[in-house]
Parts: C-alpha cells; structure tokens; sequence
C-alpha cells in the first residue's frame, strides 16, 4: 500500500467531530483492510472497508465511486470518500 499523505492537517478534534456526525474522517478507518493499492491525497476511507481487488478485476473506471484499477492495482482517487463496509 502507498499512502500519499494529505494537503493539510485535521486535527484529532475534528476528525472524532466527523465520527459523532456520520461523517467520515481523513485516513483510514479502524478495521479496514488495504492490499496492492495506492491511496492518493486527503483519501478518506471509512471503517472496515476492504480494498483488496476480491475479484482480481485488471482495469476498471469506477471515478464515481472514488477509484479505478490499472493492472490489477486499486488507486484511491485525491479526496475520496470510501464509506464504512465497502468491499473493493
């Protein structure tokens, strides 16, 4: 996994704000698991999500869901939102 960090900071403060309001908060969320993917800037990537490819798919355009898969590598587009639950 490569992670490419965030344009900015959001402080502990702000992010347990984003849990209490549905919302979610930057980085990756409690459970979640991430294999063979590039997660791009401020990517906020909710609570038990698996970003894993669980169908091997080699190239997919899924830019309304925040990703696409280029040779079998997910990449999590700049400031996605990924919600809770979410199997890719």
């Amino acid at each position: 996994m490569l992670l490419m960090g965030a344009d900015f900071y959001e402080p502990l403060s702000e992010s347990s704000q984003h849990l209490t309001r549905g919302k979610i908060p930057m980085g990756v969320g409690e459970g979640s698991v991430i294999r063979r993917a590039i997660i791009d800037k401020n990517a906020r990537i909710g609570r038990n999500v698996q970003i894993v490819n669980k169908e091997n798919v080699q190239e997919a355009e899924r830019e309304d869901l925040g990703f696409y898969i280029r040779s079998g590598i997910v990449v999590v587009l700049k400031n996605a939102v990924i919600p809770d639950g979410m199997i890719i």
